[in-house]
C-alpha cells in the first residue's frame, strides 16, 4: 500500500517505553481544543511486567496460581528465563513456559504459576533472570502403570489403566483419600414406559503428562463412562498440582453423545474414599453455606445431651478438635454414648439457583432429617477427624444447578465423598428438542415459515446435543485434621472465587496485544467520561438481569438472551431464536476488550464463564456437526444453522492468554480444520433451495479442497484458528494459510466486496473472481473479522490485504454517492451503522483523515436521526402483579446492539478518540 502513510498501529520496541505515557494514541490532526491530557497511568518499566491480584488483596487462601503476560514485540527472545520479585523484592518462586510468539520469534505471551506455600503479596513483577526455587519443588515421576506426585505436602497416585483414576492421596505418610474415580448414573428410557437406572464409571483410555513441575504439574486424563459392554459420554479429567500445595484442582469435561431421547443422565459426579479414623464423636461434617456461613455438626453429636458431657468435651467436638480422653468426661455420658444416635449419612443439594438444602439419617432404609436449609451454597464440603480429612467443593455450585455434595458412610471404616455435578436428587438431565417440527419438512416451510415467524433456523435433526460439552472446576484438600471454622471459610472462598494474577490495563495495552485498537479507561475529560458511563452502566444492566431474570443452570451459566419481549416482561426465552444469545454479534469479545482496558474483576469473572459456556455448550465437539457452533436459539444446540462463527477461537484467545487454561487451548485448536464442516453442511443451503419447496437434497462439492466461504462469518473465524495456533507453536502452515488467503483476497476486484469467495482449504487461497459485481452483508464485520484484521495487519506485511481492508473500511458505512464512483453501485444491506463505525475509525486512523473520524463519531452517536444515542441503558423498576419478582426493565435493549454498541464505543474511544467533542 504505497500510497498510503505507514500504519500507526504497528509499533517497533524503541516505542515501548514511549507508548507506556498515553492511554489513547495521539491523532495529528486534533485541535488543542478538542484534544485533552490523559489520566496519568501506572509507571512501567521497560522489559518487566506488573503482576496483581484481580480481587485487589492479597488471599487467605489459594491452591497455587497461574496466569499470562504479554510482552512488546522483540522485548525477549523464545529462550529468556524469568524471575518473580513481590513489591518488596524479595524472589517469588515460579515456573514459566512461552504460550505465543511475535513473528520475530520473540515473546509474545508467557505463562506463569507459583506455588501454594508461596506468601502472597499484594503485587510482583515479572522480569528476566533466574526463578527463585520452590522450597518445596514439585516431582512428577511417570511410570508403565501410572504417575506419581509429590507437592512436598501431598502425593497423589494417578492411574493410567482401569476405573481408578486417583489411586490414592496422601499427606505426611496418612491416607487421606482413595479410589477417586468419575461416576454417571443414568436414566434409560428404551423401552417405552421404564424408566430403569444404570450405574457408569469412568473408564481411562489416555493419560498424559502435560507439566512435571518443579512449580506446577497438570495430568490430563481421558477416557469415557462404561458399563459392561458400552462405553459412552468422553470425559477429560486435568488434576493440577502446585509445589507447596495441599490441594488439587480438577477440571471435568463431558461430551454428550448418547440418544437425547432414551439416556437422560440423573446423576454425574466424582468419587472418593475417604478413611475414618478415631470415635464417631471425633468426626467431623462440614458444609459451606452462603455469605461465609458455615454447617458444622459430628457424626455423633455431644452437645443438646440430657446428660451434660462437659463444657470441654463440647467446646472441642464443635471446634473440629480431638474430645478429651474419656476418663475427663461425665462418668454418665460414655456408657451411654451407643444409645446417641450416629448419623452415616449426610447430602447437601442446590436444585435451584435460589434454594439448597442439608439432610443427614443414621441409615439406609431411615428417615433423612432436614438439618438445615438455605438458599444459595458456596458448594464446600469436609469429611475428617482431628487425624486429617478431605475437604471438596465445586465451582459455581448453585449457579450450575443442580449440584450435590455427599457424603456416605461416615461412621464406618471409610465414608465415600461424591461431588455431583448433576445432582441425583433433581430431575434427570432431559435434552430432547422443545418442538417436534411443526411440519417443517421442507426448506421453504423452515425458511419462509419458522424463521420468518419465531427467528428459528429449524430443520429436522439438527437440533440435536450431539457432540455438546460441559466443563466443570472442582478442588480437593489432603487436610492434616479438622481445620478451625475461620479456615473453612478461607477454603470455600478460594472455592466461589479462585485467586486470579492478572497484570494491568496499561501495561496489556503498552505491549500492543489483541491488535492496537483499545486502549485503558480514561476519564480525561466529560465526553470520554459520558462514554465509559455508558460501556459501564451496559454491562451492569447485564450482570443485574442475570441475577434477576436467573440466568443459571447446568447447560446455562455463562450465556444471556437475545432479546427482551415488553410486553411479558420477559426475556424471549422460548420464541425460537431470539433466545440464547450464543455469541450472537461478538457478546464475548465486547465483554473481554472491556476487561482488558478497565480490569474490573466482576467483568473477567463475567466473561470466564460465557467463555467456558459459549466454547463448550454451543459447539459440537464430536459428531457430524463437529467442530461447528450452533446459532442462538431457545435450546443452545437447537438451531440447524451451525457455523464456524460461533466455534471461533476468536472468542476464546483472551482468556487463553490471560489465563494459560488449556482446556481453552484444546478448544482453538479444534477449529484449525472446521471449515471442512462446511462441505457437509453449506451454511447458504437454504438460500440457494429456497426457490425448489420440497427439495431438502444439498448440492455438495464436487472438489473436495474448494469450499464457497463468507469472507467475514467463515473466513475470518477460519483466519483467527489459524493465527493462534501459528503464535502458539510456530507452525508455518498456518502462516502461509493466513498469508495465502490475504494475498488472493486482497487481489480480486474488489477486495471483501466481491461475491461469490471460493477458498482453498489446503492452502487458504482464494480463487480469483471473475467477474465484477459487489455485495456487503451486514454480518461480515460482526463475528471478530475487526479484531482478526487488525492483528493480521500489525503481524504480516501484505500491502494488498490491508489495502483491501481499508477500502472495506472507508466505503461500508460511505455516501451512496460514493459508493458508487468507487464501486459502481451502493449498498442497502449495510445496516449495524453504529457497530460498523469503528471500520470507518479505523480507516481514519490509519489514513490520517480527520473527516473520516468526524464520520465514524457521527456513525456511533447516531447523528442527524439515523440511529438512537448511544447511552446507558434507561430502566423503569417492575414489582407487583405484572412480573413474577422485581425487575429492572429496558426494553429497547437487545444484546446484538449491546454488543456492538460496546465494540465500536471501545475501539472508536482507541482510534479516534480525542475527537469526540
Amino acid at each position: 500500500m504505497s500510497d498510503q502513510p505507514p500504519n500507526p498501529a504497528r509499533f517497533n520496541r524503541r516505542e515501548f517505553l514511549k507508548r507506556t505515557n498515553v492511554t489513547v494514541a495521539s491523532l495529528p490532526f486534533v485541535t488543542a481544543a478538542l484534544a485533552a491530557p490523559p489520566s496519568p497511568p501506572e509507571p512501567l518499566v521497560e522489559g518487566e511486567a506488573p503482576v496483581r491480584w484481580l480481587d485487589g488483596d492479597a488471599p487467605a487462601a489459594f491452591a497455587g496460581a497461574t496466569w499470562g503476560v504479554p510482552w512488546p514485540r522483540g522485548a525477549h527472545p523464545a529462550d529468556t528465563s524469568f524471575a518473580l520479585e513481590s513489591e518488596a523484592g524479595a524472589g517469588v518462586p515460579v515456573q514459566s513456559w512461552p504460550t505465543a510468539f511475535w513473528p520475530d520469534g520473540s515473546l509474545k505471551w508467557t505463562a506463569h504459576a507459583i506455588p501454594a506455600d508461596a506468601v502472597p503479596a499484594a503485587r510482583y513483577r515479572l522480569v528476566p533472570g533466574q526463578p527463585a526455587p520452590p522450597p518445596r519443588r514439585l516431582t512428577a515421576v511417570e511410570t508403565p502403570d501410572g504417575i506419581a506426585i509429590d507437592t512436598g505436602v501431598l502425593t497423589a497416585r494417578i492411574a493410567k489403566t482401569g476405573e481408578v483414576i486417583v489411586r490414592d492421596i496422601a499427606r505426611g505418610g496418612a491416607l487421606i483419600a482413595q479410589d477417586g474415580r468419575l461416576v454417571c448414573l443414568l436414566e434409560d428410557r428404551t423401552q417405552p414406559g421404564i424408566k430403569r437406572e444404570e450405574a457408569f464409571t469412568g473408564r481411562i483410555d489416555a493419560v498424559t503428562l502435560e507439566q512435571s513441575g518443579p512449580v506446577r504439574a497438570v495430568v490430563r486424563v481421558e477416557g469415557r463412562h462404561a458399563r459392561a459392554e458400552r462405553a459412552w459420554l468422553p470425559f477429560t479429567v486435568r488434576l493440577y498440582f502446585y509445589a507447596g500445595g495441599e490441594a488439587v484442582r480438577v477440571m471435568h469435561t463431558i461430551v454428550f453423545d448418547g440418544d437425547e431421547h432414551n439416556d437422560f443422565i440423573a446423576g454425574l459426579g466424582l468419587r472418593f474414599s475417604v478413611p475414618m479414623r478415631g470415635e464417631l464423636h471425633d468426626r467431623h461434617v462440614r458444609f459451606a453455606g452462603s455469605e461465609g456461613g458455615l454447617f458444622a455438626e459430628a457424626v455423633r453429636g455431644l452437645t443438646g445431651l440430657r446428660i451434660d458431657p462437659g463444657e470441654a468435651v463440647r467446646q472441642a467436638q464443635v471446634a473440629g478438635r480431638a474430645t478429651p480422653p474419656l476418663d475427663a468426661w461425665n462418668p454418665r455420658v460414655p456408657p451411654r454414648l451407643p444409645y446417641v444416635p450416629a448419623y452415616n449419612d449426610w447430602t447437601l443439594d442446590q436444585v435451584t439457583a435460589d434454594g439448597f438444602q442439608i439432610r443427614k439419617r443414621t441409615a439406609d432404609g431411615q428417615t433423612w432429617l432436614t438439618a438445615a436449609q438455605g438458599q444459595r451454597s458456596d458448594g464446600f464440603g469436609y469429611v475428617g477427624t482431628p487425624a486429617g480429612g478431605l475437604g471438596f467443593g465445586l465451582r459455581h455450585f448453585w449457579q450450575s444447578y443442580p449440584a450435590q455434595l455427599d457424603i456416605r458412610d461416615a461412621a464406618t471404616d471409610t465414608a465415600a465423598v461424591t461431588l455431583w455435578m448433576w445432582a441425583p436428587n433433581a430431575q434427570p438431565m432431559d435434552l430432547r428438542p422443545y418442538h417436534d417440527g411443526m411440519g417443517q419438512d421442507t426448506y421453504d416451510k423452515q425458511y419462509n415459515g419458522g424463521l420468518e415467524i419465531t427467528y428459528e433456523d429449524y430443520e429436522p435433526g439438527f437440533d440435536t446435543p450431539e457432540g455438546v460439552a460441559r466443563t466443570s472446576e472442582l478442588y480437593l484438600w489432603a487436610l492434616s485434621s479438622t481445620p478451625p471454622r475461620e479456615r473453612l471459610a478461607q477454603l470455600t472462598a478460594a472455592v466461589r472465587t479462585p485467586p486470579v494474577l492478572v497484570t494491568t490495563p496499561a501495561y496489556l495495552h503498552a505491549c500492543d496485544v489483541f491488535g492496537g485498537i483499545w486502549a485503558p479507561v480514561d476519564r480525561s475529560t466529560a465526553a470520554r467520561a459520558d462514554i465509559e458511563d455508558t460501556l459501564d452502566g451496559f454491562f451492569d444492566f447485564y450482570r443485574n438481569q442475570r441475577e434477576q431474570r436467573r440466568w443459571y443452570g447446568f447447560w446455562n451459566y455463562g450465556d444471556v438472551m437475545h432479546t427482551y419481549d415488553a410486553d411479558r416482561h420477559e426475556w424471549r426465552y422460548d420464541v425460537g431464536g431470539y433466545a440464547w444469545d450464543n455469541s450472537e454479534l461478538s457478546t464475548d469479545l465486547w465483554l473481554w476488550l472491556q476487561f482488558i482496558r478497565s480490569g474490573r474483576a466482576d467483568l473477567f469473572r463475567f466473561a470466564e464463564a460465557m467463555t467456558r459456556h459459549t466454547g463448550e455448550v454451543d459447539v459440537h465437539h464430536t459428531g457430524r456437526f463437529a467442530p461447528l457452533g450452533s446459532r442462538h436459539n431457545v435450546l443452545h444446540w437447537g438451531c440447524s444453522a451451525k457455523q464456524l462463527r460461533i466455534g471461533t477461537a476468536l472468542n476464546r484467545r483472551y482468556y487463553y492468554y490471560l489465563t494459560a487454561d488449556e482446556r481453552v487451548g484444546d478448544l482453538m485448536r479444534e477449529q484449525i480444520e472446521a471449515g471442512r464442516a462446511l462441505q457437509r453442511i453449506p451454511p447458504g443451503r437454504k438460500l440457494a433451495s429456497a426457490e425448489k419447496p420440497g427439495d431438502l437434497d444439498r448440492a455438495r462439492p464436487t472438489d473436495p479442497d474448494r469450499i464457497g466461504v463468507s469472507v467475514g462469518t467463515d473466513w475470518g473465524s477460519l483466519a483467527g484458528a489459524w493465527l493462534t495456533e501459528w503464535e502458539r507453536t510456530g507452525d508455518t502452515r498456518m502462516r502461509d494459510r493466513l498469508v495465502a488467503g490475504m494475498q488472493t483476497l486482497g487481489r480480486q476486484p474488489h477486495g471483501f466486496f466481491s461475491t461469490g469467495q471460493v477458498m482453498h482449504l489446503d492452502t487458504g487461497a482464494f480463487d480469483l473472481v471473475t467477474h465484477d459485481e459487489v455485495g456487503v452483508s451486514h454480518l461480515n464485520a460482526v463475528f471478530g473479522l475487526v479484531e482478526v484484521c487488525a492483528e493480521l495487519i500489525q503481524l504480516l506485511d501484505v500491502p494488498e490485504f490491508e489495502q483491501a481492508w481499508l477500502q472495506y473500511c472507508t466505503l461500508y458505512s460511505a455516501p451512496a454517492e460514493e459508493q458508487e464512483r468507487r464501486l459502481g453501485q451502493s449498498f442497502r444491506n449495510n445496516g449495524l451503522r453504529q457497530g460498523h463505525s469503528r471500520l470507518t475509525a479505523y480507516a481514519a486512523r490509519a489514513t490520517n483523515d480527520p473527516a473520516l473520524a468526524a464520520r465514524a463519531w457521527d456513525e456511533f452517536s447516531g447523528r442527524g436521526g439515523r440511529i438512537p444515542s448511544a447511552r446507558a441503558p434507561e430502566t423503569t423498576r417492575l414489582a407487583g402483579p405484572d412480573v413474577l419478582r422485581p425487575i429492572d426493565e429496558a426494553p429497547t435493549v437487545s444484546s446484538n446492539g449491546t454488543a456492538q454498541l460496546g465494540l465500536a464505543a471501545i475501539q472508536c474511544l482507541a482510534l479516534v478518540g480525542d475527537r469526540w467533542g
